[in-house]
Formats: structure tokens, C-alpha cells, sequence
């Protein structure tokens, strides 16, 4: 029987039918396309025992002047910087009290604390911090009450309960991304309130980790507005969302849509000292103290608030202005200072800014209906702004990524590409991303690069997921497209670390393209990947097909495992829209590698039908694989 080699199109084509889109590939997950072959991707490990609560929604590297590497991590409860494996909590502080506001409330048998403290405003998940607490009386010690707290439930503005737990620091009581604290029940002689010496600080209210649509009463976070009023605002903008720069080694950072504030590295202990606002910098004039997003521009060291609150009107926010700082002075946005450089812009088109890029020669500033051009100028001015395209969308603040001087996002129904103007990104996978998409959420997406395969990743959610739970990847290089699933939330490339980082929904952080396997558990547990051809028939199809031999072609090259596997499928339809009648699959192993890596020779199979198509996948830990040209041995075998 003649053979016949197999050589696909490379990336997904899901545009089309599966029998229409012959000789390419049609569907696949963990794998990617390298020189035009798919392979499996690689693998990952979690970095440390430490876990984050809360949804990882940015992660932001650097390092400091001592070249110690810091990771900033923002998530809808906290915002750590992680060093050495572990996370160091520098939320700020949104408010502290005075000595002797804060009264506590036992009641014997039970954890539960009520805590009065008149205009509190916090809200259901906030974090708060006691100190200058006595004894209650029994088990409720100082000891106890001088820590840090979940607030439970919300009363009304003026009182909220806790729940007393035994002492530890709450990175310890944080396992797998949950507050797990050992609770401590009152006894009949906790009668007393605390002292007249407890100071409550309490951090930056808790931001959504998901996505409720909706205005009405009680939709948002508590606080919000004014008490039994409606909300005004969808409560998609109040998704908690954190941005953030670098000043040298120091940090500006911001709650998307509310305060900016500032970290210094330069401390006697900066991991574990909190982040301040900007505004109570010694010399501050006139900084922003609400913003869509902070960043400082690289070649001008200019501190920029997109979507901020003017100078003249401080706390009310302006969607569309712009402003930023005198030239490396994070502190002074005098504009009425004659020598300073410190101004404002304000677009004139959309109704509020997303998000802005940062590339090599431009930041690219994006409203909800257009995309601007924002450079560096000098003074007088400083910055100049121009309109680069209009009726342009793009589906998140995060969405959108820089590599070199090109920008990629996606927007609601498209794909875009800035390389000097804005352009539709061809795709072979558009209608199923966004045919399964769970519009809800599209907060949430975000764009990630992976350059050292010139790849940029988009995470999104399917339709029936309320979190990211698929992946869609453009190869900018071979100009490919591929899909897969993977929870992540976060992602940053190579950099000051030597291999991307990712936030999952776990509470974990971890390192990938490392290994071949999943490294979320202990012991690691298999990645399932697999690559599926498009249907081929031979001439019109008219005929039906026997298959009764396979030749492979991959290599195992780089696995660990003794004896890597790979799974060939061959599959037979009658008819493109039935199913398949007849699948055959056949193990092929590697059997050794010296003199030349060797493999199964030949797999004897028996399938029959109209059409053919084949399928690679592994489901063992420890094999890495890479397809090459297998063949099959293929006859025609009548018409009946």
C-alpha cells in the first residue's frame, strides 16, 4: 500500500469546517507551533510555599539598587511585594483612629467580636489592624486582639464584627489563598471593651474579584455613595484592579479608579513598611489623589495619572484628563510654577480612558471608542497628543500589551496591532473565542507576552466560566494563532526574572516554561496536550479510505521521563458532519537514544471510512514531544 506523508498547514484554523480546512490543523491545547511544527509547551512549578489572598490581577517586577528582585503583586484584597518566596503586605493605610474610638464586644461561648467604631467605612473583606488593646478579660487577651483582622459582616456604619483568633501573622494563617485563622471562643469574664487606648488601622477597602453587573441598590462595594442609596455606576468599573511603576527602585502604585500612593525601597525595612499616599509626600503640591492608572514615562522620568482629578477640583475625577509631575519629582504637580513642567491634558474623544501603553517612542493612550499618541515634547508643553484612530474598541484596561514598538489588544469582536497605525490582526480562531466568551467578565482579560517564543497570550473566560479559564496566543513571528485552557490571572514575561511568572486562581505564583509537567501539585501531575488535524480524503472524497499501517515522525528530545509516550490517533468520518465511525490510536515510546533517538517504528492499525484525521497527544508526566511528518499507509477501498 502507497504511503502517504502527512504535512499540515502550521496554527489553528477554526474559521472554516473542519473537512474545508484540509491539510491544516484544527484544534488543539498546550502546544504551540515552533519552525512551523507543533510541540508541547512547557510545564510549571509553583515558587514557594507562600500563598496571596485574594484574585492576582497584576504582577509587576523590578529590581532595587542593591539588585535584589522584588515582585509587585496587586489582588482585590491586598497588594505584596514578593521577595524570596514570601509576601510582604504593603497596603496602604486608607485611615487610623484616634486612641479610644475602638470598643470590642464579646459575648461567651463564640469567636464572633463586635467592634464599635462610628463612621468606620469599611466594608465586608477589609483588612484592620488593632494596637494599644488590654486584655477583655479571660481569653480574649491583648495578645489577641492586638493583630490584624478580616472584617466578617458589616452592621451598620458605625460597628462591624471580627472574629478573635489565636496569634500568628496572617502570611501564616494564608494556605492555599484562604484566611484559615485557629479561632479563640470568649469566656464569661471577657466583659471589658478593650482599653481607652485602641487605634484601629484600617487598609484600603477590598475591591470585587469578579464582575456583578448591574446599578441598583446594593450593587458595588459597601461604603460607595451615600448610605441606602443606589449605586450610579455599573459595578463592572469597580472591579479591583491595581497599576504601577517604577521611580529608580521606588514604587508608584494606584487602585484603578481610586488612590495613588508611594513606596519607597530607600527605608531602614521597605518590605515591611507600608505604602503612603502621594499626596503626604514631604513637598507635595497639588498630586492627584484619584486615578484610572499611574506610570512614569522612561525617557522624561515624568510621573503620568491617566483618568485623574484636576488641580482645581481635587477628588472629583475627570474620566479623560491627564496630568503629570515635574520632571523627576513625584510630589510637585505645581502647573502654576513657571520653571516646573509639571501639566495636563484632556482628551476630547471618548468617555473615559482605559488604559495607556507604554512603547520605545510614544505612549499609546486608549479611550473606550478611539486610541491617542501621547510624546514627549518639552517645555513649555512637555507633552503633545494626537488622535490616531477613532471607532476603535478594546475589551480591558489589560488587554494590551507592548513588545518592541508594537502594541497588540483585543478588542470586543477583533484583534488589533499599532505599528505606527492601527490595524485589524487577521485570525483563524476569531469566531471561537468569541463565540464562547463570557462577555460579564471581560474585565478580567489581560494580554501577556512570552517573547523568548515571540508569542503573546491573551486570557480570557469561556461562556460558562465566571473567571479566566482559556487561552488564545498569536505568534507574531510566524504569524500563527493557537488556543488552549489554563487558569491563570497574571502573568509577567522574562526579565528581571529568568522565565515568565504567573498568578492562578489558587493563590499560588508560579514560574513557567520549566519542565514538561504540572507542578500545582505534589508530586507533580501530568500536562495534557494534544494537536488535531483537519479531516483529508483522497481526490474528492468520493471514495472511501483503508488505513492500516502508521509511521511516525517526533522527537522526545529534552524529556525526563525513562520512556516518553505520545498517543497517534487516526480517526474516520463518512460524512463531514457525522461522527466519527472508527478511531484506532497506537502508543508510540521511545526506546533509545544512543547513537540517534529512536522511536516506535511503525504502528499496524485498521480504520475505514471517507475522510481521515489524525490526533498527538501525551498525557504522562515527563515527556516533552515535537511532531515531525509521520506517514500512513492509505489505499482506496471502493465506493460502497
Amino acid at each position: 500500500m502507497p504511503l502517504q506523508k502527512l504535512q499540515f498547514r502550521p496554527g489553528i484554523n477554526k474559521e472554516t469546517t473542519s473537512y474545508s480546512n484540509e491539510g491544516g490543523w484544527f484544534d488543539c491545547d498546550k502546544v504551540r507551533f515552533r519552525a512551523g511544527l507543533p510541540e508541547k509547551i512547557g510545564g510549571w512549578s509553583r515558587i514557594g510555599n507562600n500563598s496571596f489572598l485574594g484574585s492576582g490581577r497584576s504582577l509587576h517586577p523590578w529590581s532595587s539598587l542593591s539588585l535584589e528582585n522584588f515582585l509587585g503583586l496587586g489582588t482585590n484584597a491586598k497588594y505584596y511585594i514578593e521577595s524570596g518566596q514570601a509576601f510582604y503586605d504593603i497596603t496602604p493605610i486608607r485611615a487610623t483612629t484616634a486612641a479610644g474610638e475602638v470598643e470590642f464586644t464579646a459575648s461567651a461561648g463564640f469567636s464572633t467580636l463586635t467592634v464599635l467604631d462610628v463612621s468606620h467605612g469599611a466594608s465586608p473583606g477589609d483588612y484592620v489592624t488593632y494596637s494599644g488593646a488590654v486584655t477583655l478579660g479571660t481569653n480574649i487577651t491583648a495578645a489577641v486582639l492586638n493583630q490584624e483582622y478580616l472584617i466578617d459582616t458589616v452592621i451598620n456604619s458605625d460597628s462591624y464584627t471580627i472574629r478573635a483568633r489565636e496569634v500568628d501573622s496572617l502570611s501564616d494563617i494564608t494556605i492555599d489563598g484562604q484566611y484559615t485563622p485557629v479561632l479563640v471562643l470568649a469566656a464569661a469574664g471577657d466583659t471589658g471593651a478593650g482599653g481607652t487606648a485602641v487605634v484601629g488601622a484600617y487598609q484600603v477597602n477590598t475591591g470585587l474579584d469578579t464582575t456583578v453587573l448591574g446599578t441598583g441598590w446594593g450593587a458595588g462595594t459597601w461604603s460607595r455613595g451615600s448610605w441606602s442609596s443606589a449605586a450610579t455606576l455599573g459595578v463592572a468599573s469597580l472591579l479591583r484592579l491595581w497599576t504601577q511603576d517604577n521611580l529608580g527602585q521606588d514604587l508608584i502604585y494606584n487602585v484603578q479608579d481610586g488612590g495613588v500612593y508611594y513606596w519607597s525601597a530607600s527605608t531602614a525595612s521597605p518590605l515591611t513598611t507600608r505604602g503612603v499616599e502621594l499626596s503626604s509626600l514631604a513637598g507635595a503640591i497639588g498630586t492627584p489623589t484619584v486615578a484610572r492608572q499611574v506610570m512614569v514615562s522612561d525617557t522624561d522620568r515624568h510621573v503620568i495619572a491617566f483618568g485623574a482629578d484636576p488641580s482645581n477640583n481635587i477628588g472629583i475625577q475627570d474620566p479623560l484628563l491627564i496630568r503629570f509631575s515635574n520632571q523627576q519629582s513625584p510630589q510637585n504637580w505645581d502647573v502654576t510654577d513657571p520653571n516646573g513642567t509639571a501639566g495636563d491634558l484632556r482628551l476630547g474623544s471618548g468617555s473615559r480612558i482605559i488604559v495607556a501603553i507604554e512603547t520605545r517612542l510614544q505612549i499609546l493612550v486608549f479611550t473606550d471608542v478611539s486610541v491617542h499618541a501621547m510624546q514627549y515634547s518639552g517645555p513649555p508643553l512637555t507633552f503633545g497628543i494626537s488622535l490616531i484612530s477613532e471607532n476603535t474598541t478594546i475589551r480591558s484596561g489589560a488587554s494590551a500589551i507592548a513588545i518592541d514598538d508594537a502594541v497588540y489588544w483585543m478588542g470586543n469582536n477583533e484583534f488589533y496591532i499599532y505599528n505606527g497605525g492601527v490595524q485589524k490582526l487577521p485570525c483563524s480562531v476569531r469566531d471561537y473565542v468569541f463565540s464562547d466568551f463570557n462577555e460579564s467578565q471581560s474585565e478580567k482579560v489581560f494580554a501577556a507576552s512570552n517573547t523568548a517564543f515571540s508569542e503573546v497570550w491573551w486570557f480570557y473566560p469561556s461562556a460558562s466560566s465566571e473567571d479566566l479559564d482559556r487561552y488564545v496566543v498569536f505568534n507574531y513571528v510566524q504569524q500563527l494563532w493557537y488556543i488552549g485552557t489554563l487558569a491563570r490571572t497574571a502573568w509577567t514575561d522574562r526579565g528581571a526574572n529568568s522565565l515568565p511568572i504567573a498568578a492562578s486562581n489558587d493563590g499560588y505564583l508560579y514560574t513557567h516554561e520549566t519542565g514538561f509537567d504540572d507542578g500545582s501539585t505534589n508530586p507533580p501531575s501530568p500536562i495534557y496536550s494534544f494537536v488535531e488535524s483537519s479531516q483529508f480524503d483522497l481526490g474528492e472524497g468520493d471514495q472511501f479510505v483503508f488505513v492500516n499501517r502508521l509511521i511516525p515522525d517526533l522527537t522526545f528530545r529534552n524529556s525526563t521521563a525513562i520512556s516518553p509516550v505520545v498517543d497517534f490517533t487516526v480517526k474516520t468520518r463518512n460524512f463531514p458532519g457525522g461522527a466519527y465511525l472508527q478511531q484506532n490510536f497506537k502508543p508510540v515510546e521511545k526506546v533509545t537514544s544512543v547513537p540517534v533517538e529512536q522511536f516506535t517504528q511503525d504502528a499496524h492499525i485498521r480504520v475505514r471510512g471517507r475522510s481521515v484525521a489524525i490526533s498527538v497527544a501525551s498525557d504522562t508526566t515527563g515527556v516533552a514531544w515535537r511532531l515531525g511528518s509521520p506517514r500512513l499507509s492509505i489505499r482506496p477501498d471502493g465506493r460502497r
